[in-house]
């Protein structure tokens, strides 16, 4: 970068919030991903007027920009692929007002979504979406990446909860998008196209988020089966009868290997993949439903049910399964290439069958868990990417697990986003029309092409 420009940008920010340092912009380089390049410079703002002036610098010279939040995503959304400047929101952090008339809590973008949660818990209020790393991802990250979560079945997503959105255009223009209201259909819903956009419209500022009344009680049951198919149809059986449970996270047998000195319970043998399914709601309608759960799951096949009996042991549960992505890394494979699927509810079973013919298939070990409850999988490929041949048949198995999610009516990213990582497959679900539509927008939003360039 000029020092003419660097000069600019440090007036606008202050030396504490503007970095050329190599160590920072190391810092800036990377994501969950596991892929890294290094950006030119990185600005960390702390209001919206320096966002504002930001901006407009950056759009007259012609620089492309990054906006960026706590580097959780793993498909690379984030990341400088063209040399410039990350935009880090971070330091705009505060939980601004919680509305307990309209159900509402307004955040800066750099907000943490469980500081969020927390937050709003305190008014009797809960904020559904639970991302994984929502001890550390933030608000505007969940927003432009349009993250989801296990209790995205009876939920739904982020998108869902995002009411409005204050955003900065390219040229330094503010605009305020949706509604304060439950309803209003004036105009285009620029608010909810922001959902998902990754940064590439625009740089969020300001979340409005609806807020739900926190359900009075919580079941929590686990189950193992002999089977991944066993868990998918106990599963499937689940919404059939009329249960709609609040999240069911799916293991299969290696993810079990992974997490099994963690689970408080013993697990049968001969398990080859568990259920973790939850209801909430009213003290009565809990209990009746965590029986029922129970039911299903045993008429499915399975041979180990357990019940929390206290909200200490639901944790216990639930941090086994929140410590299977770092966990996988002790079975000592060199890499790993997470992949994030989705198909219909009812396609679970032949998309499990589909992945593990898939192992057979290209040679390679594959691991499966996720948010089987909606349909989502995370689907990760055990490899070592430094041998050509291995590499090769990686590549070639992620290609024709997209080929199969999309033939039952799937799609190849169900909360992760697109990035980098899953460009080569745009194309495979989306039409030419729709690709046309989609840059044409961005040409409305970024006439330079400036925000997050090459993304999508």
């Amino acid at each position: 970068m000029k020092r003419s420009l660097a000069r600019q940008f440090t007036k606008i920010l202050g030396r504490e919030n503007f970095s050329l340092d190599p160590c920072d912009l190391r810092t800036y380089s990377y994501d969950a991903s596991g892929l890294s390049f290094m950006p030119e410079a990185v600005a960390l703002p702390t209001d919206l007027e320096q966002v504002v002036r930001v901006m407009k610098l950056a759009n007259s010279a012609g620089i492309p920009v990054y906006p960026r939040g706590a580097g959780t995503g793993t498909t690379g959304g984030a990341l400088a692929e063209i040399p410039g400047l990350v935009l880090c929101l971070s330091r705009m952090n505060r939980i601004l007002s919680v509305n307990t008339a309209n159900l509402t809590v307004e955040a800066e973008p750099g907000a943490i979504t469980g500081s969020i949660q927390a937050h709003v818990e305190k008014s009797g209020l809960l904020y559904p979406p639970d991302p994984a790393s929502l001890g550390f991802c933030t608000i505007g990250g969940n927003v432009a990446t349009g993250a989801g979560g296990a209790r995205a079945v009876k939920y739904g997503v982020t998108r869902d909860y995002v009411m409005s959105l204050q955003i900065v255009l390219p040229g330094g223009k503010v605009v305020e998008t949706g509604t304060r209201t439950a309803k209003g259909v004036v105009g285009y819903n620029l608010a909810r196209l922001m959902v998902g956009s990754e940064g590439t419209l625009g740089v969020i500022t300001r979340v409005l988020l609806r807020l739900v009344p926190a359900p009075k009680a919580v079941g929590t049951l686990l189950a193992f089966f002999p089977g991944p198919s066993e868990a998918c149809k106990g599963l499937v059986s689940l919404f059939t009868r009329g249960v709609l449970p609040r999240c069911v996270e799916l293991l299969d047998r290696l993810s079990l290997e992974c997490v099994k000195d963690s689970l408080p319970v013993s697990m049968p043998r001969g398990t080859r993949a568990m259920l973790l399914a939850e209801v909430d709601g009213s003290l009565p309608a809990v209990r009746e439903e965590t029986q029922e759960m129970a039911s299903v799951f045993q008429a499915a096949g399975a041979s180990g049910l357990h019940v929390a009996e206290s909200p200490e042991q639901a944790a216990r549960f639930w941090k086994a399964r929140r410590s299977l992505s770092p966990a996988i890394r002790r079975l000592g494979y060199p890499d790993k290439v997470s992949e994030d699927i989705c198909v219909p509810r009812d396609a679970l079973p032949e998309m499990m069958r589909r992945l593990e013919d898939a192992g057979r298939r290209f040679d390679i070990t594959i691991l499966s868990f996720g948010h089987a409850g909606d349909g989502n999988l995370h689907v990760n490929l055990l490899t070592d990417l430094g041998q050509p041949e291995l590499k090769r048949h990686c590549h070639e198995a992620v290609d024709w697990i997209m080929e199969q999610t999309l033939s039952l009516g799937g799609t190849v990213s169900g909360e992760h986003g697109t990035g980098i990582t899953k460009r080569p497959y745009l194309s495979m679900e989306l039409g030419a029309d729709a690709i046309g539509l989609m840059k044409g927008i961005k040409g409305v939003f970024d006439p330079r092409g400036i925000l997050n360039p090459g993304k999508l």
